[in-house]
């Protein structure tokens, strides 16, 4: 079920109802509600697929209360193992079983050995990436007695299934969304408009802002070789801002939902492409999956503790795998590692957390190195994104050629004024709302009620005059 939907626009009333008027008295019963309203929601796209839900929800469950009473180490660490194998192999034969058959073939062929091996007609569950994360990082806590394992099974079965945040997340950790379950939630006016405000912003980058590009960046990419460097460098700038109003979009519609029912996500978005620095564009892109690594990856490795070749070595892997995770083919891993490339040098001279503090905090606008910066870091970007989205590495290569070719200095033969004009708009209310924890979370709050109500049914109407054809968000195929 998508968010931008006539049935996500009917299913979320409906639940919303019974939520607070039948099930409000009733902890379990709300729940309970949760649980089936989340199933209802994922089984929208295919029935089938719940059985895996289901499956990894009763194992992480049984693990973790087997993980509460074992004090033999050895025993404790075969089953963390079971929940990292049955996780992983689900994403693994899922998303990337025929990726490694091809290459193990092609890699034989090279060597004068041919094999022959039929791939499978595998259909990749939506949002398999992130839940199997959430559910990793419950029986890893418990592991690492960080966390006490839930007796509640609806509780936890809530928590796995949680409807807003299943498909796309932010990937919560259990020790944040966990316990929220447990306390009775009661309805919170002031709380409900702001998700309702959050979920207006959400839909306005998705359906006017990344759908709109999405249709001139795909023309471009899908016949790149028919450009001038000029278009296809508007064709990257259309998909990295595709791409960051479809994904963070998604967060914000999440994040605004759960308020709806009381709940309390992490911010997954923080306005990233203000950045100044690589390092502060990941700390404030996909910030849910960006600290998992982080947490569960890079500081069991070493982190930055030990000496250069060991800082170079995790970082390289924490992107790389970063990369890896959002697909199986070679342009997701060259984009992590064209992003550990930039990375590496603030981490090397110390510089990589310079940048904690939003850029020109409590002023209009930036200074000039600030402005440089930001350009720089953009433009970095928007370079790496060309492999992200690129078909395979040669098509990369082929775009990257023509933009740094002498056809970048001629007139782009795709400029469409409409979609130029509603950046401008969607970049300007990004930057005065930057401060707050979504564009338009204080905007416009010291403002007249007229004015302010104005200011949102245009948002509103916008949604609905320049709303194209009902797309997917990018994220569904990671």
């Amino acid at each position: 079920m998508l968010f931008n939907s006539i049935d996500f626009a009917i299913f979320l009333p409906i639940v919303f109802i019974l939520y607070w008027f039948v099930t409000e008295k009733n902890l379990k019963l709300q729940n309970f509600l949760i649980v089936i309203a989340s199933y209802l929601f994922y089984g929208w796209w295919d029935w089938r697929f719940l059985s895996l839900i289901l499956f990894s929800t009763l194992v992480d469950y049984s693990v973790g209360l087997r993980l509460k009473d074992e004090e033999n180490q050895n025993k404790r660490k075969i089953l963390l193992w079971i929940s990292i194998l049955v996780n992983l192999g689900f994403l693994g034969f899922f998303k990337y079983y025929n990726f490694f058959l091809e290459n193990f073939t092609t890699a034989f062929s090279f060597f004068g050995t041919e094999i022959n091996a039929n791939s499978l007609n595998i259909i990749l569950p939506v949002g398999v990436s992130f839940y199997t994360f959430q559910t990793l990082s419950y029986t890893i806590d418990i592991y690492k007695r960080k966390l006490e394992p839930t007796k509640n099974y609806i509780a936890f079965s809530a928590f796995v299934s949680f409807f807003p945040q299943l498909v796309a997340g932010p990937i919560e950790r259990a020790t944040s969304l966990l316990p929220q379950f447990y306390k009775k939630r009661i309805f919170d006016y002031s709380k409900a408009v702001d998700g309702m405000r959050q979920i207006l912003w959400g839909l306005f980058k998705k359906v006017v802002i990344a759908d709109n590009c999405a249709e001139y960046a795909n023309l471009i990419f899908n016949n790149s070789d028919n450009y001038s460097g000029s278009t296809l460098i508007v064709g990257a700038i259309f998909f990295t801002f595709q791409i960051y109003g479809d994904f963070s979009g998604y967060s914000d519609i999440a994040i605004g939902t759960s308020r709806l029912f009381g709940f309390d996500l992490k911010r997954n978005f923080a306005f990233p492409y203000f950045s100044r620095d690589i390092a502060e564009f990941w700390r404030r892109w996909h910030i849910s999956l960006s600290t998992w690594f982080r947490d569960y990856l890079y500081i069991p490795l070493g982190g930055s503790r030990g000496g250069t070749w060991m800082k170079v070595r995790n970082t390289f892997i924490i992107f790389i795998v970063s990369g890896f995770w959002h697909g199986a083919n070679w342009t997701f891993m060259v984009w992590g590692a064209l992003n550990a490339i930039y990375f590496l040098p603030l981490l090397l001279t110390n510089i990589n957390r310079n940048n904690l503090e939003i850029v020109a905090h409590g002023k209009l606008l930036p200074n000039m190195r600030e402005l440089i910066l930001m350009l720089t870091t953009f433009s970095l970007t928007v370079l790496a994104w060309i492999f992200f989205r690129a078909e395979n590495i040669t098509h990369a290569f082929r775009y990257i050629s023509e933009i740094f070719s002498i056809s970048t200095f001629s007139i782009p033969q795709e400029h469409p004024k409409n979609i130029i004009l509603l950046l401008m708009f969607f970049v300007l209310i990004e930057w005065l709302g930057r401060e707050g924890r979504y564009a338009i979370s204080h905007l416009g709050t010291t403002w007249r009620r007229s004015v302010r109500y104005a200011f949102y049914y245009a948002i509103l109407i916008a949604i609905f005059w320049f709303g194209g054809k009902e797309q997917e968000f990018i994220y569904f195929q990671f």
